[in-house]
């Protein structure tokens, strides 16, 4: 193996691909998901070795995927905001999908 397909295998275990339970994927970054979420960090880089953490691929098949892509955008917008020194915007969550949103969140630890 040569060193253009090393940086090529890195760059793809870079990310996570989420999976809804209709089947939608997401991707996130794999730094954001495992810093972002207790239960995503356990999957991905537990001791137990979970299939998760050798396929980058991670399955939520309780959630749906317009609450998995809200959640992917929370993660990223924590990322992005974590050291702000300025004001930081307000992260609108619709009044409509706020219970499950919050039981999707309980549910990752994030």
């Amino acid at each position: 193996m040569n060193d253009n397909e090393n940086e090529e295998d890195g760059n793809e275990n870079s990310y996570v691909k989420l999976i809804s339970a209709e089947g939608d994927e997401f991707y996130l970054q794999r730094q954001i998901a495992v810093s972002g979420s207790e239960t995503m960090r356990a999957m991905l880089e537990g001791a137990g070795r979970f299939r998760e953490s050798e396929e980058s691929v991670v399955r939520f098949p309780d959630i749906t995927s317009h609450i998995l892509e809200k959640v992917v955008q929370y993660l990223q917008y924590k990322v992005m905001h974590s050291n702000s020194n300025s004001r930081i915007p307000e992260f609108v969550i619709e009044p409509e999908i706020a219970l499950e949103l919050l039981v999707a969140a309980n549910y990752l630890s994030c």
